[in-house]
């Protein structure tokens, strides 16, 4: 929307937009502001600048809203008052629109709305309480959505339906744009994304592929985050979200991965005592649980890096032992790594003199050939997780649901006659169900090895970054030790055997 400058008149207002949904077509971004302008025209003035907070519900507080809070916390620069539509744009809260009337009164500031003729005038006792029936009149409206919203959430959980938005993997599928959800599907795109990364954690055994580098990864390859991948999905202008290595690993270990319908972080549970499933997997169970334990919490010190360098993690000082890191040099020369431990006051390199130092690129370069001419010939295997037949996981998440049903009749819930006998139906068929799962052979989870047929040279060309063949580096547990100029040998690099490395 055009905007003046400010000038001083004393009529320099801030035209404050709000909306909880933006495809509210009955106060649309438009319509308030066609509103605003009419209302500051009226009474002579102008508006210097727009306060939008869009998707932001009426019980925010004003100070703390993204759009309208810095005015009010004097962060913008100089105007005379603020203009909206009407009071509930200000606040759906009687309290927080009072305080805001009160500091924009307190400062000076004017008020318009346009619901209300000319400026608010708070020494007129009648305008007072004009201004604190209206903000009742919303705060009561406010209720009204909160409790229409609650009931329909309840509503929707029992019918076994989405309320929420969907989980990373996950896309809802309307029969007509804006209409309700028909049903649940997997995205394809990010079904495939979040399956690669569970597969390279799965396969790992460096313990060098973590949330937090495929994170990293992910955000080096410019794959979408999960909020920046429902902007796709609906249309909007993507953010540029760098992925999270703790909604990463919310999003591996969630059940909501196996297509259960969920409700404060656990599925709700249908009418047969099972987890209620609206959508297909992501996986199996099998190797949800399997993630599960790949990522529960491990504080074994160790740190995996995220950085792109090719020997970050993999390279050391020949003096103290330290590990290398990117070392500081003249302007114009390029990166090198450098010990850094007498530096940085570690005792055990207090001594160590000269620290060595090498240019990044010469280094790297070293490695690289004496890697392809150790590797390059050989093949490159692809590990590949089995998640076994999975009837052990299926006989803990049959448990589980037996367990809930032991703890709702213990609670009193099943002590009517009619749900006496449904809980021991149910009971007694989860139970027969185990049984059955029991007697089946079980093939214990593991890791396969296939062949690719392509070799590791090639796949070192083909790598995308030095982050890439990093990892390669380390499937092979190739280490480096730098010395300094002064010994006899600059560096010695040292890795398993192909023969090891297969096995």
């Amino acid at each position: 929307m055009l905007t003046t400058e400010y000038d001083g008149c004393g009529r320099c207002c801030v035209g404050v937009r709000r909306l909880s949904r933006r495809s509210d077509d009955t106060s649309s971004p438009e319509r308030q502001a066609q509103q605003i302008v009419a209302a500051v025209a009226e009474v002579g003035g102008h508006v210097i600048a727009w306060a939008d907070d869009w998707e932001v519900s009426g019980a925010t507080d004003p100070l703390t809203r993204k759009g309208f809070g810095p005015w009010l916390r004097g962060e913008m620069g100089p105007y005379d008052g603020i203009a909206a539509a009407s009071v509930d744009r200000v606040g759906r809260n009687v309290r927080d629109t009072l305080n805001t009337q009160e500091l924009l009164t307190g400062q000076g500031r004017l008020i318009i709305t346009a619901e209300h003729p000319g400026v608010w005038d708070f020494t007129d006792p009648n305008q007072e309480n004009e201004w604190l029936i209206k903000a009742w009149g919303s705060q009561m409206e406010l209720r009204m959505i909160q409790k229409r919203n609650r009931d329909e959430t309840l509503r929707a959980r029992a019918a076994g339906q989405p309320r929420q938005i969907p989980p990373y993997g996950y896309m809802y599928v309307r029969l007509v744009p804006t209409g309700k959800v028909d049903h649940v599907a997997v995205d394809l795109p990010a079904h495939a994304v979040i399956s690669e990364v569970a597969q390279r954690i799965l396969a790992d055994e460096t313990g060098k592929i973590t949330v937090h580098s495929e994170a990293a990864r992910l955000t080096r390859a410019g794959v979408p985050a999960p909020s920046d991948r429902r902007a796709q999905l609906y249309g909007r202008p993507l953010k540029g979200t760098p992925w999270n290595a703790k909604s990463l690993r919310a999003i591996l270990t969630s059940d909501a991965a196996l297509g259960y319908l969920m409700h404060q972080g656990r599925p709700v549970t249908g009418p047969d005592g099972k987890p209620r499933r609206i959508a297909d997997p992501l996986w199996d169970a099998a190797t949800h649980r399997a993630l599960g334990e790949k990522l529960s919490p491990k504080r074994d010190g160790a740190r995996t890096p995220k950085g792109a360098h090719r020997l970050s993690g993999l390279s050391w000082c020949g003096n103290c032992g330290a590990r290398l890191y990117i070392a500081g040099r003249s302007a114009g020369a390029p990166p090198a790594y450098g010990c850094t431990g007498r530096v940085r006051g570690i005792p055990a390199s207090q001594h160590c003199q000269p620290a060595p130092m090498m240019a990044v690129p010469l280094l790297d370069q070293a490695v690289e050939a004496w890697f392809l001419a150790e590797y390059g010939t050989g093949q490159v295997m692809a590990k590949v997780y089995d998640p076994g037949t999975g009837y052990a996981s299926e006989i803990k998440e049959l448990e589980a649901s037996r367990a809930r049903l032991r703890e709702d009749r213990a609670a009193g819930l099943y002590d009517a006659a009619d749900d006496a006998q449904w809980f021991r139906t149910r009971y007694a068929q989860l139970g027969q169900e185990i049984t059955e799962l029991r007697a089946l052979p079980e093939r214990e989870p593991g890791m396969r090895m296939v062949p690719t047929g392509q070799s590791i040279a090639q796949a070192w060309a083909a790598a995308e970054d030095d982050a890439v063949r990093r990892e390669m580096l380390n499937e092979y547990d190739v280490r480096v030790v730098l010395h300094s100029g002064q010994a006899p040998k600059r560096y010695v690099i040292t890795g398993v055997s192909l023969m090891d490395a297969a096995g």
